[in-house]
């Protein structure tokens, strides 16, 4: 289930090495390798086609890689085989995963969707005799505070705008405690004052937590890639990595993925 740490020059929290993964003979990701550093905020940026969405399957256990290793550094120093587990115990590990679009539960309340995420036992005697716990209720406050939704906590999830809902959703990821935060696409949809405000909460989760935001944005990328490193995905594998003026100026980038006017 874990092996002993890896020897390591920096602080780690995730590691992908070598990874390949094929459906029906179409090579999505290829010889693809990446670090994640703790409390680190990473953008992945890339044409369509590029294997974003497959390498975020192969970190969460949604699909195996055929070859290479994917491995989760605990705080305890050990390192996790991501490879060998499910979906659901790699969630249960630290790593909670946003979609596009958003998931919430829209009949109850923003109190109710956070209080229905706390990570605690779901079986029928826990559920019937369960009482919330001093610390269940400031779980669900600092994510109120987090996302900025204090002033919406019995508003019906349903009828929250667009952006809420995105906000909701990843109040409901933190009360889980992620130590990995992985993102997709978060500017979707959204007005120019809710990509803003995503990209500040993003930004304050950095340190906290570490995230992988996958996003096609470019003024969003810049704002919450000002202080960090950006990876564009090409063909299954890293074409570049730096930060954001470094990419946006590099050659094959804007021939890949920038040019033809989406250079911001």
């Amino acid at each position: 289930m874990s092996e002993p740490p890896l020897h390591r020059d920096t602080d780690l929290v995730l590691s992908v090495e070598d990874v390949s993964k094929s459906f029906d003979g179409f090579k999505a990701i290829s010889d693809l390798t990446f670090y994640l550093g703790e409390g680190e905020l990473r953008t992945i940026i890339g044409p369509n086609g590029a294997g974003k969405s497959t390498f975020m399957d192969l970190i969460t256990g949604r699909t195996r890689p055929d070859t290479g290793s994917l491995k989760l550094h605990l705080p305890d120093g050990h390192d996790v085989d991501l490879t060998k587990f499910p979906e659901y115990r790699i969630n249960r590990l630290g790593l909670a995963r946003k979609f596009q679009t958003p998931s919430v539960y829209t009949e109850h309340s923003v109190h109710d969707n956070l209080l229905l995420s706390l990570p605690r036992a779901r079986s029928l005697f826990s559920t019937v005799f369960y009482r919330q716990s001093t610390a269940d209720r400031e779980a669900i406050e600092e994510a109120l505070e987090t996302v900025r939704l204090q002033d919406h906590r019995d508003e019906i999830a349903g009828n929250l705008s667009h952006g809420q809902k995105q906000w909701l959703e990843i109040g409901m990821l933190l009360a889980q405690k992620p130590s990995v935060l992985l993102v997709d696409e978060p500017a979707a949809g959204m007005s120019d004052d809710e990509t803003h405000r995503t990209g500040e909460l993003l930004i304050s989760l950095a340190g906290r937590h570490s995230l992988i935001v996958i996003e096609h944005d470019m003024t969003f990328v810049r704002q919450i890639a000002r202080d960090g490193k950006v990876t564009v995905l090409h063909q299954g594998s890293v074409l570049c990595e730096g930060h954001f003026d470094e990419v946006q100026n590099n050659a094959k980038v804007r021939e890949v993925y920038l040019g033809r006017g989406k250079a911001a």
